[in-house]
């Protein structure tokens, strides 16, 4: 499959162009970029094209990989689709519900194949974990802890616009929610959401399956206090999602194996456009509620 990437950030740099370069299953095409003059750096360095037009780029690839902010994302995956290429896409799907259906009708009308990247179902022991406690459906309640120190520790993501503007609900949210649903079922309402330290939120979820979640999500925890956390309790007890010893690229070329699947097979993937859509349905649900107070 010969597949282009779209972007040139640090998040395209550490795991997208890497992952991409090394899969035997693909052939590195061609990056684009909104800086014509790092697409080039970029190409240079797996030894591919830099493309000036993106829709050039669609033209000669059979799928693209995206590693933009979630608003230039979406249009550009609409494009991208309706050119006939497959998808593999980052979360957030979109900033807005709208733009996300936008991808969803676009995949669907082209019958082009859709994944997007959410870290944990793409990495073996949480992944195997998910599985598992989505069996087991006796759970009480979920409590999720996605607290990152992007913005007080010395990342490369501490400068990205988008991450300011939409904070950690928007930037690890995702995370939180790709693995509470699969086991604790789809957000039936968003019950509470409040406002904690700089940009940290408090959520409440009342899920189909008759629990409810709670989670705490941060872009800006002292370093010392960050980390993840997810805890079920139910009849069989308490558990606790694994921590994975695997590497992000690692998890990135297991996203890319799942497009081909989906594209040799034509089965949708369980963290298509269409989950992607549903996330960000709910966390634009929190956020009407953390705007009006």
């Amino acid at each position: 499959m010969r597949i282009g990437l779209l972007g040139t950030g640090p998040w395209a740099r550490m795991a997208h162009a890497p992952a991409l370069g090394g899969h035997e299953g693909l052939d590195f095409a061609g990056v684009w970029g909104r800086r014509p003059e790092a697409a080039k750096e970029l190409a240079d360095l797996y030894g591919t094209r830099a493309y000036d037009d993106v829709d050039a780029l669609f033209a000669d690839v059979d799928a693209v990989a995206v590693a933009l902010p979630p608003a230039v994302q979406a249009p550009l995956a609409v494009r991208a689709a309706r050119a006939g290429c497959h998808l593999l896409l980052d979360k957030p799907l979109a900033a807005t519900v709208e733009d996300g259906r936008a991808v969803v009708e676009a995949v669907e009308a082209s019958g082009v194949a859709s994944v997007v990247f959410f870290t944990a179902r793409f990495q073996s022991e949480p992944e195997t974990w998910i599985a598992e406690q989505a069996g087991a459906q006796s759970w009480f309640t979920g409590r999720a802890e996605w607290l990152g120190s992007v913005f007080t520790d010395d990342s490369p993501f501490a400068d990205s616009p988008w991450r300011q503007e939409k904070g950690a609900l928007w930037d690890v949210g995702p995370h939180a929610l790709s693995v509470l649903l699969p086991v604790l079922g789809d957000v039936r309402r968003v019950a509470a959401a409040a406002h904690g330290p700089r940009d940290t939120v408090h959520l409440v979820l009342d899920h189909a399956g008759g629990a409810s979640s709670t989670l705490t999500l941060s872009l800006t925890a002292p370093p010392a206090a960050a980390g993840v956390t997810v805890e079920l309790r139910g009849e069989t007890g308490v558990t606790l999602l694994p921590e994975s010893s695997e590497e992000v690229l690692t998890a990135f070329s297991r996203a890319a194996d799942a497009l081909l699947d989906a594209a040799r097979t034509g089965r949708p993937h369980p963290c298509d456009a269409r989950f992607g859509l549903r996330v960000t349905e709910i966390l634009a649900a929190a956020e009407g509620m953390l705007d009006a107070g």
